[in-house]
């Protein structure tokens, strides 16, 4: 076997992430070292609670550092897509954690960044991306912790694209309707590379630096239809975690339901071999994967999202 994915399941959140982590615990603490542990939740919107990693996901996690004794390095970082980042972390409960074990919380937004250019299928053309240095950085140990969603461009968002789309950066101030200061503007819907081919390459052309070091993915309570907002709850009761990004996401995309054929960006990542996509060379630890497949349904744009699976006319 060339990759190894826990899967547990349950009624309790903090627990299932917990669990999942155990097996991978040695590896996880030797990775880690001397490096900051960089937590890094899903808040694609600040007051959607569906839409973004809960608190007791987060809870789990911290428990699973504190047991191997790498908890004194954390923080918790996220640049929230629609609107301030530290609005997201007091709506969803974030602030009691800080005071619980003692980590920090940070908005990629005021940290700093380094320059990366992205694909736009318009143009054919490079365009510069402000993007987070602390989820780049080789000195960050960096945590994928995703939820389980269907997604309006790529079918799925699981633990890859969770890292992708948070590193880009916004400007302080900026919001989507009419709480936007004038004049500011968000680096996120440049990677989105003008269309359904450019965002799907962006994302596999961005894997190599910006793919977490340890993927968590949150199906307790999935979302399906017009995610990855807008959706509905899909009553799931799943958790995967690994240290191989692209099994777990293959792993989460079989849970939903989802044909792996129609991923783009994973299927890109797959023809690379960053990690295992064929199920047959993953070992699951846990649950088995047939036992607890819910069909997600998708996007109502689903036939727009496939036109990367056809020739360039």
């Amino acid at each position: 076997m060339s990759a190894r994915v826990a899967l547990t399941t349950g009624d309790n959140r903090a627990d299932m992430a917990f669990r999942a982590l155990q097996p991978f615990a040695k590896q996880i603490k030797q990775s880690i070292g001397n490096k900051l542990v960089v937590l890094k939740p899903n808040n694609v919107s600040i007051d959607i609670q569906l839409a973004a990693t809960h608190v007791d996901t987060l809870e789990g996690i911290l428990e699973f550092l504190k047991s191997i004794n790498k908890l004194k390095n954390v923080v918790i970082a996220e640049s929230a897509a629609a609107g301030p980042t530290f609005d997201g972390f007091k709506n969803f409960g974030y602030f009691r954690m800080v005071e619980k074990y003692q980590v920090k919380l940070a908005d990629l937004d005021q940290e700093k960044y380094d320059i990366i250019h992205v694909f736009d299928e318009k143009d054919f053309r490079p365009h510069p991306v402000r993007m987070s240095d602390m989820l780049l950085s080789a000195g960050s140990y960096v945590v994928s912790v995703a939820r389980m969603k269907t997604h309006d461009r790529v079918l799925a968002t699981l633990s890859l694209k969770n890292i992708v789309f948070g590193a880009p950066i916004k400007d302080a101030g900026f919001a989507y309707g009419p709480n936007r200061k004038q004049g500011t503007r968000i680096d996120k819907p440049i990677v989105h590379g003008s269309g359904f081919r450019g965002i799907n390459y962006n994302l596999f052309a961005l894997a190599p630096r910006l793919h977490p070091d340890l993927s968590v993915i949150d199906g307790f309570e999935g979302m399906e239809g017009n995610g990855p907002n807008n959706g509905t709850p899909v009553d799931h009761r799943v958790c995967v975690a690994s240290t191989d990004w692209l099994a777990a996401d293959r792993v989460g995309i079989e849970l939903m339901g989802i044909d792996f054929a129609r991923v783009g960006y994973l299927n890109y990542c797959a023809q690379s071999n960053p990690g295992a996509a064929d199920l047959s060379q993953i070992e699951i630890v846990g649950e088995p994967v047939a036992k607890h497949i819910k069909h997600y349904q998708l996007s109502k744009n689903l036939e727009n999202q496939l036109i990367w699976m056809k020739p360039v006319s």
